[in-house]
């Protein structure tokens, strides 16, 4: 499975770091691929770390302006002209999506794939991983969003909340059908 990790490139705490790690190293050890913006900075380091170190693939997207932090050694590095050449490649290189922590850049990431599904331009299965109730907020945005009838399918259609890495990986396994 290819997995792409939305999330941040800033360096974080410890509560958002093992969390990360350790679905990395569900990536990993699940002889899964991590599809991801491709920096070698931060939380995406983290991850990319952890997926390498448990035997994983690692496959960057990067982007022109930030091509200078993009990580030596991975599997596949892509550089984009732009960020929306970058979300772009994204997707169209992964099975699944799986949202963590991040900021501005993120959420840009994590509302697109959800308009995708939202209009059936996409089936991958998304999962937004709460970590350490990061996403309470939009979480309960998403609810009100349902049911005010601004979703026109049900916000269980479109995307998944995990509060841990191993439930986040069940919910992926189970929907794409793999071990």
């Amino acid at each position: 499975m290819r997995i792409c990790v939305f999330l941040s490139a800033a360096d974080l705490d410890d509560r958002y770091t093992r969390p990360a790690r350790d679905f990395a190293k569900l990536i990993g050890k699940g002889g899964h691929t991590l599809v991801w913006g491709g920096s070698d900075v931060g939380l995406m380091k983290v991850v990319a770390d952890g997926v390498q170190e448990a035997g994983g693939r690692i496959c960057g997207v990067s982007v022109g302006f930030l091509a200078a932090k993009a990580r030596p050694g991975a599997d596949e590095m892509v550089i984009a002209q732009d960020l929306a050449e970058r979300k772009k490649l994204l997707l169209e290189k992964a099975d699944a999506v799986v949202i963590m922590v991040g900021g501005t850049g993120t959420l840009d990431e994590a509302t697109e794939i959800l308009e995708l599904k939202k209009h059936g331009h996409t089936d991958k299965p998304v999962v937004l991983l709460n970590t350490a109730g990061f996403y309470d907020g939009l979480k309960e945005q998403f609810r009100r969003m349902e049911d005010e009838g601004f979703l026109p399918r049900p916000l269980t259609d479109l995307v998944f909340f995990a509060e841990e890495p191993v439930g986040a990986m069940a919910f992926l396994e189970e929907s794409l059908g793999t071990p």
